[in-house]
């Protein structure tokens, strides 16, 4: 069956994801699978892989027919209305969770802005349960699945989801020690010739004409709010770099602008220390 359905899958990770779709359907894991060759799908897991492989075939991405995937060793649920979690996110909590070692003591307030599945002010709670925390987007169905994944890791009670364009509405009365965003970062012109494209919700792709729209307005109202100290995690596209460098000093003149690197080697996250 796994040799079968490599076969009929899509892409270049044909036979991974046809042992991620065995295991889901089956409820076993793959190394599970492997040591029972033996063992035979029954008539309802036989029309289940049906009915996955022609969605697979129609274009919907993997972690859309499974309903979920993985981030930073967590389980998500995710739909089409939300970004499918990528590993290079993983960049800003692992450096947002740094910034928290350093000073394990106080209590962390953060805000998450254009929080889509809920990946990263949920990650950051669980490690940190002396953290609140506020999440933003623009989308009311990305924010209910934020919501069903606040509540599937037990952080619901410590993250306020808010509806907004961008900042929440009383951000000004409130100071926040980790500001984060992974905002639509991608040229409105590149976007029809990535994969993702059609796949993945546009509305949390499109970052404008150069990709730094969104970065561009968020940074703006950032710096018209006189923040106290605050650590800003922008992610990136990686070749925006000294771009987004650029705007990050001229909306924080006095600030500390880094730019950090994947593993992959690219530019991926701007750190501002205000």
């Amino acid at each position: 069956m796994l040799r079968q359905l490599a076969t009929q899958i899509p892409g270049e990770s044909a036979g991974f994801d046809a042992q991620l779709l065995l295991a889901e359907i089956t409820g076993h894991s793959r190394a599970w699978l492997f040591s029972h060759p033996e063992f035979e799908l029954n008539p309802e897991q036989q029309q289940a892989i049906s009915s996955a492989l022609k969605l697979l075939q129609d274009g919907m991405p993997l972690p859309y027919v499974l309903g979920h995937w993985e981030f930073f060793g967590l389980d998500f649920l995710v739909t089409p209305d939300v970004l499918i979690p990528r590993p290079e996110t993983e960049l800003l909590v692992e450096t947002a969770l740094a910034h928290v070692r350093a000073q394990p003591t106080l209590g962390y307030r953060m805000l998450d802005v254009g929080t889509g599945s809920g990946i990263i002010p949920i990650s950051l709670a669980v490690h940190v349960p002396q953290a609140s925390l506020v999440a933003t987007d623009i989308s009311p169905a990305a924010l209910q699945v934020a919501l069903q994944n606040a509540e599937r890791h037990g952080v619901s009670e410590r993250i306020h989801f808010e509806q907004a364009d961008l900042l929440p509405d009383k951000f000004g009365e409130v100071s926040y020690d980790i500001i984060c965003a992974n905002l639509p970062y991608i040229p409105t012109e590149t976007l029809p010739e990535l994969e993702v494209f059609g796949r993945e919700p546009t509305l949390a792709l499109d970052g404008g004409a150069d990709g730094l729209d969104l970065i561009r307005n968020l940074l703006q109202h950032l710096a018209s709010a006189s923040l106290t100290e605050c650590l800003i995690l922008l992610e990136i596209e990686q070749r925006q770099g000294a771009s987004a460098s650029a705007l990050a000093l001229e909306a924080f003149p006095r600030a500390t602008v880094r730019v950090k690197r994947d593993l992959a080697g690219f530019d991926r996250l701007v750190m501002i220390n205000t």
